[in-house]
């Protein structure tokens, strides 16, 4: 039987929520067996269990706080990409959002699962006790989910005149970083559209310089030698593809522990990449939750990928066979157990 060829794509902060509690029930017991060697190091650590946090009840100022958050959503992502069939489906190509691109390391082999949660946990801490500044999300699409030219270009203008940042391109929405202040200001100038502008809770600046302590507290902590070649090629935060023959792992070590912390993730971009270089059958889109399910459909859209030109046509095409397949939704994640 010939396998359907599939793009991974890894959920960055904030993708665990209350909605996401008890996601880590019924476990395989590979993964039973990794989650309770990271819990032995949180615990000696005076952090709580991943084990604890998921089964709790979900409070925003724990689950979502840095240190919590990163290692909590990676424990989420492996089980989902443990539990492809990899007899019926070949990943041919990975990427992720923000902190999802930790965990495309790990995935694609360029990261032991070990070594994955050292640099998931420590980039974590790092960032809730040294980070700055915030990050607000704001859409830049309109109802049929195509790019908002004007509005896109009167949005770029507000947040220049503040001196604040783009942080991530992220489908059909900017997330904005900068100081309180700036974000302040935005969250009163930018028109209201839904719930949005949105500061996201307990999230810092980042993929900005506010963030430019950091690269060098990581490389204190990370050494390059747990970095390795890909198995299975990822895209990054530019568009940039990193494959097991062409990949200068010194470079793919300083890309991680600098260059993505503190400049701009297109996550637009790397999607974008990856459909047209890989020409997948199916994009799936691990848990928790379907943060990206929107965003990822908005770049097919903006792509107009096999004809697709607004939300209505997304939607119809999901119906019957789904090409973007998200493993926080039950009826898709079935498609591909």
């Amino acid at each position: 039987m010939t396998k359907k060829r599939i793009i991974v794509i890894c959920p960055g902060r904030g993708s665990y929520s209350r909605e996401t509690s008890n996601y880590l029930v019924d476990s395989d017991s590979n993964l039973t067996s990794l989650i309770k060697s990271h819990d032995k190091v949180r615990l000696s650590e005076g952090l709580p269990s991943i084990s604890e946090l998921d089964s709790g009840t979900f409070r925003t100022k724990i689950h979502m706080s840095g240190e919590n958050a990163s290692p909590l959503i990676y424990a989420c992502s492996l089980k989902d990409f443990f539990s492809i069939d990899q007899q019926k489906y070949e990943v041919i190509a990975i990427c992720g959002n923000s902190m999802g691109w930790y965990i495309s390391l790990a995935l694609g082999g360029s990261l032991s699962y070990e070594n994955g949660f050292k640099l998931i946990q420590n980039m974590g801490t790092l960032t809730h006790e040294n980070g700055q500044g915030g990050q607000i999300i704001y859409p830049i699409v309109d109802d049929d989910w195509c790019k908002d030219e004007k509005l896109y270009e009167s949005v770029l203008k507000e947040i220049l005149k503040i001196g604040a940042k783009v942080s991530i391109k992220l489908g059909g929405y900017l997330v904005i970083a900068g100081l309180q202040n700036q974000l302040d200001h935005l969250l009163k100038k930018l028109p209201k559209i839904d719930k949005y502008p949105f500061q996201i809770p307990f999230h810092s600046a980042f993929h900005t310089k506010l963030l430019e302590k950091i690269p060098s507290l990581a490389e204190s902590k990370l050494n390059r030698a747990i970095f390795s070649k890909p198995k299975i090629p990822l895209i990054d935060g530019r568009g940039y593809i990193w494959s097991q023959w062409s990949t200068d792992v010194n470079e793919l070590y300083r890309y991680t522990l600098n260059h993505q912390v503190i400049k701009k993730y297109n996550f637009s971009s790397s999607v974008s990449v990856a459909l047209k270089e890989f020409c997948p059958d199916h994009v799936v889109l691990l848990g928790p939750g379907n943060s990206l399910g929107g965003p990822v459909a908005q770049i097919l859209i903006n792509q107009q990928w096999n004809g697709l030109k607004s939300k209505q046509d997304f939607l119809c095409t999901q119906k019957n066979n789904p090409f973007v397949v998200s493993m926080g939704i039950d009826e898709q994640k079935k498609l591909v157990l």
